[in-house]
């Protein structure tokens, strides 16, 4: 296992500096001058030149990546032009608010995937069945955003059990406030999985060593708990992992509706603000949430099916 993990973390490496070529050269290919953009009609000729120069786009497009990297593996990932202070301080201060956002969305997701998926499954094509796909499959084609708005007017506002806005202070705070952006990023990734998991059940009903557990006159509670859920649950590692990555992403529009001082904010912040050298270390510090959320998804994969890390 130690083995597999370490070959991951080596092929981290030709990803990661793929990533920063990636976003140096597509935020460099925007139309639009960068600082002409944050100085606005203000700005006269010195005044851009200076900016340009603070910036350092007045130098080669080679010296400018070089000077990123240096920016990267120095740890400040540059200087905010708006706030004035390194972006790596910033980031470490909203990073909390997205990490327990995300956390606590998962956490939600598997509670509700499990049983239901059980349930589906168990039912098969009868009306609980019926139910929980009707549902979910409603509950994906709702826009987030939307299905954040409505969920405040009807449990913040009408029936005032949550707060609007907000991170908290303090363990309990925190949940409460976070509960409703949770619920709503939890109910997108649990239509997905609940219907990967349900797959997986019925496909391990058909197994031979779930008819033999059940011959052996197995309770159905200990045939679906002990053989039946822990081989079903590996297709739906991969679908869990993935929707999470991109749930990273997806934060910039629930911490932008619940209001949450967040990493999501923080990006919409500095794109209306045009803070060039902040959208370009958020846009690493994403891509590198992603890659690590991969990295933990392989691994979880392959403590549950070792076939995978024996390979």
């Amino acid at each position: 296992m130690l083995t597999y993990i370490l070959k991951r973390f080596v092929q981290l490496v030709p990803v990661l500096f793929g990533i920063t070529l990636a976003c140096f050269f597509l935020l460099r290919a925007l139309p639009g001058d960068p600082a002409t953009l944050l100085l606005g009609a203000r700005g006269g000729a010195e005044e851009i030149a200076a900016m340009k120069q603070r910036l350092g786009l007045d130098l080669p497009l080679w010296r400018q990546y070089l000077l990123f990297l240096h920016d990267i593996l120095s740890g400040s990932l540059g200087r905010s032009v708006v706030y004035g202070q390194p972006v790596i301080s910033l980031v470490l201060e909203r990073l909390p608010a997205t990490l327990w956002l995300v956390a606590y969305s998962t956490v939600i997701a598997v509670v509700m995937t499990i049983p239901l998926a059980l349930w589906s499954a168990v039912k098969r094509d009868r009306a609980p069945d019926i139910l929980v796909k009707l549902v979910f499959t409603v509950l994906l084609a709702i826009p987030s955003f939307w299905l954040g708005l409505v969920l405040v007017v009807i449990l913040a506002i009408w029936v005032p059990l949550f707060p609007t806005s907000g991170y908290g202070a303090g363990l309990f705070s925190r949940l409460h406030h976070l509960t409703l952006p949770a619920f709503v990023i939890a109910l997108a990734t649990a239509s997905l999985t609940i219907r990967s998991l349900r797959s997986g059940i019925l496909n391990v009903l058909g197994s031979d060593y779930v008819t033999t557990a059940r011959a052996k006159g197995n309770a159905t509670g200990r045939t679906m708990c002990v053989h039946v859920l822990p081989n079903a649950l590996i297709s739906s590692i991969s679908v869990l992992g993935a929707h999470t990555s991109w749930v990273i992403g997806g934060t910039v529009v629930i911490e932008t509706v619940f209001a949450l001082p967040g990493l999501g904010s923080l990006f919409v912040e500095s794109i209306f603000a045009r803070d060039y050298p902040m959208i370009q270390g958020l846009t690493i510090v994403f891509a590198v949430l992603v890659v690590l959320i991969n990295l933990a998804t392989d691994i979880a994969y392959a403590l549950a099916d070792p076939r995978i890390r024996l390979d």
